[in-house]
């Protein structure tokens, strides 16, 4: 196979929970134009139906399809809908995030409990089911986007000179830490079924922080910028195609070197 070619993802079925968001917007343009066949799931509908349309605007096939990741009828739907519809399910982007424990440390466990439901049950489910799809077409990849908080702990001193830098909740930090491990783990116990599971570990996107918050972090990596909404785009078709096929349990953080310093 030319090596160009095996960054394609033609003929493959990709499920991408999220798909409006920050990072989820690129991920599905990044699917879509590499030519897969692209489902962007979460509980907005009609705010992916617009993403999907977008996409399907430039080209690309995509469909928007229901999800409450706090719901587990909910997840076993999505993934027999792919199916039923598609055929198949080649490639799973696990995106979508609630921050609802994110606020503070202070807070009822019931709060932590909800946010731990969807940022690690649901991760642990829909992993899962989407290998047994993937399992019976031959294999598949799967990518986490996990967080460069989920490596390092906060630095105070991005936030010098705003009002940013408050006594920050630890759910995500350790949602995102053990996304590491899940990726490791599911890499393990994968691998024989022909299915890859990465995690990118994406660091500093620009999105309408305070100048200093701006400056302070951009001068902690070591291209001297944030992240702009096309940074992830190349890594996860990397990740989701053949080009990558000998990789897997890997943690590569996109962070313009923040967290190699």
């Amino acid at each position: 196979m030319n090596v160009l070619d095996s960054f394609s993802l033609k003929g493959k079925v990709a499920l991408l929970t999220g798909g409006a968001g920050l990072y989820g917007r690129q991920i599905a343009e990044a699917l879509a134009e590499a030519g897969a066949t692209t489902c962007i799931a979460a509980r907005n509908l009609d705010a992916l139906e617009a993403v999907a349309e977008d996409l399907r605007a430039a080209g690309g096939e995509a469909t928007a399809l229901p999800l409450d990741l706090a719901d587990e009828a909910s997840i076993h739907t999505l993934v027999e809908t792919i199916v039923q519809r598609f055929g198949r399910l080649d490639i799973l982007v696990n995106n979508a995030v609630t921050r609802c424990a994110c606020a503070s440390w202070d807070q009822p466990m019931e709060v932590f409990d909800a946010s731990l439901r969807v940022n690690a049950s649901a991760l642990f489910c829909l992993t899962r089911l989407a290998a047994e799809a993937m399992k019976r077409t031959g294999g598949g990849s799967v990518i986490n986007i996990g967080s460069y908080m989920g490596i390092r702990g906060p630095d105070p001193l991005n936030y010098v000179g705003t009002d940013m830098m408050k006594t920050p909740s630890p759910i995500y930090f350790f949602e995102k830490g053990g996304m590491v491990n899940f990726t490791r783990f599911a890499a393990s116990v994968l691998g024989p079924h022909n299915i890859r599971v990465n995690a990118i570990h994406p660091g500093g996107f620009l999105n309408n922080q305070p100048a200093p918050f701006i400056k302070n972090y951009s001068a902690n990596t070591m291209l001297g910028r944030l992240a702009n909404d096309s940074d992830l785009k190349g890594v996860v078709v990397f990740l989701a195609s053949e080009a990558s096929a000998y990789l897997t349990g890997t943690n590569i953080p996109v962070d313009g070197g923040y967290t190699a310093k």
